[in-house]
């Protein structure tokens, strides 16, 4: 199989890099979880799970374990790509929360404890932090579930927006001043769009 660039964040939210995790940064459609190793591998450059969990699971997975855990994944991304579609540009309301279901059954499957630290770098203070089990490799869906729910809870909806190059899919949260962005990033659509409007004018003062 061809090296896949690298993953794309872009989505000023954890949750919307999730549904960029497919995408068509020049020509042809990229998709980055659509096997077990490319999940394990968006995850990593997500920073969403630790690398020696990863590691772990790489090394223990029984054949073909993390394919069906990435083809959840993909599941997942399409039904809750719908949802943000549904959505976007509005403030969430009360009635979406009954189309939350798969997401809240996704996180009431979470393991997680809390226990009493000593942080690296205070000088004999606590802290409390939290532990993942990370049993199995369906474990690797619940930080992604965790990642979704925050959009939910904490990104106002009326700001999230679709990229406006002709045929690009990515999404973002736009937490610019004014809410005046319109592109996925100035290096991709940004560019081409300012080439295009180039062209154009110069076209126009050919006639």
């Amino acid at each position: 199989m061809e090296a896949r660039p690298p993953a794309i964040f872009v989505g000023d939210s954890p949750g919307l890099d999730f549904l960029n995790s497919i995408a068509t940064p020049v020509d042809t459609a990229v998709d980055w979880i659509d096997d077990g190793e490319g999940f394990l591998s968006w995850l990593e450059q997500g920073q969403l799970v630790p690398r020696d969990v990863l590691r772990d699971m790489r090394t223990n997975a029984l054949p073909g374990e993390l394919d069906r855990v990435a083809d959840q994944a993909r599941s997942l991304r399409e039904w809750f790509r719908g949802f943000v579609r549904q959505h976007k540009g509005n403030p969430l309301t009360v009635e979406a929360l009954e189309e939350l279901g798969p997401l809240n059954g996704l996180l009431e499957r979470d393991e997680t404890f809390s226990r009493i630290v000593r942080p690296p770098t205070a000088q004999g203070a606590f802290e409390l932090q939290t532990i993942r089990r990370w049993r199995n490799p369906n474990a690797l869906l619940l930080p992604i579930g965790e990642a979704l729910a925050g959009l939910v809870c904490s990104q106002d909806f009326s700001h999230v927006k679709a990229c406006e190059g002709p045929a690009c899919t990515l999404l973002f949260a736009d937490h610019t001043r004014g809410y005046t962005r319109r592109w996925c990033s100035m290096a991709l659509c940004g560019n081409r769009a300012k080439q295009a409007a180039h062209r154009q004018r110069l076209k126009a003062h050919q006639h």
